[in-house]
């Protein structure tokens, strides 16, 4: 096999598990915490940054096959791994978590009421929304909000 699709393949292995782990951690202390009615894999697979993962991927592959020196080559991945697995921590899951799905300080509206507060999950085809007026979390289907 080429040694370049080799590095790329390998560099996608990793950044799948690194991927995989992430996106598990803000499961559990994100979505899960905010009751938001979500599969994993909806999660993984509508908030992946294609263009994040290739690169990363390009990086990790070239990293473990063509560097010689394994000390840097696992190094590196030890730490995106730590990294990775840290948002398993409840408080980091929590921030992670807010930074890639929360929009904060939003207005939402549809025919009958004006919705003011975070946007927790926005999703295909649900909005769960926390409403600052009512103190509670909504779910709003995406078909009734007013642009």
């Amino acid at each position: 096999m080429n040694k370049a699709i080799q590095a790329l393949l390998t560099g996608m292995f990793i950044t799948f598990i690194l991927d995989f782990f992430l996106f598990l951690g803000i499961f559990i202390n994100y979505i899960d915490f905010h009751k938001v009615d979500l599969y994993y894999n909806i999660l993984f697979a509508d908030n992946q940054n294609g263009y994040l993962f290739f690169g990363l991927s390009i990086v990790l592959g070239f990293l473990v096959i063509y560097i010689k020196n394994y000390k840097i080559s696992l190094s590196i991945i030890a730490i995106l791994s730590v990294a990775a697995l840290s948002t398993f921590i409840e408080d980091i899951g929590q921030s992670v978590g807010e930074d890639m799905l929360m929009t904060k300080n939003t207005t939402l509206k549809t025919q009958k009421h004006l919705y003011v507060g975070d946007i927790i999950y926005d999703g295909r085809q649900k909005v769960t929304f926390y409403d600052y007026n009512f103190k509670k979390t909504v779910v709003l289907d995406k078909k009734d909000l007013i642009k």
